[in-house]
């Protein structure tokens, strides 16, 4: 059986872990809904769709929804985590 100190670095280990998991699907998310509002036609939406506004705009939009779609893969990344350990 480990020492308390080994359980501790495990448990920084797996936190860090989780940290560098989460980033890299928040980054990922973000770079797919960027590619995706390209297609959409924003002369609809703008007079000017290359104005600083509508650019900005877009960069909130783009963050905004990569966060969402990010927080429901780790949300159910999660709940896959929980449902293995009451299976077990």
């Amino acid at each position: 059986m480990g020492t308390s100190n080994d359980i501790m670095n495990n448990m920084f280990q797996m936190n860090g872990l989780t940290g560098l998991f989460s980033i890299v699907v928040e980054l990922l998310s973000i770079m797919l809904v960027w590619m995706l509002i390209r297609e959409v036609k924003w002369e609809t939406f703008f007079h000017f769709p290359n104005s600083r506004k509508a650019q900005v705009l877009k960069l909130l939009l783009t963050v905004a929804l990569g966060h969402m779609f990010a927080q429901f893969i780790l949300q159910y990344w999660n709940y896959t985590v929980m449902l293995k350990t009451f299976v077990e």
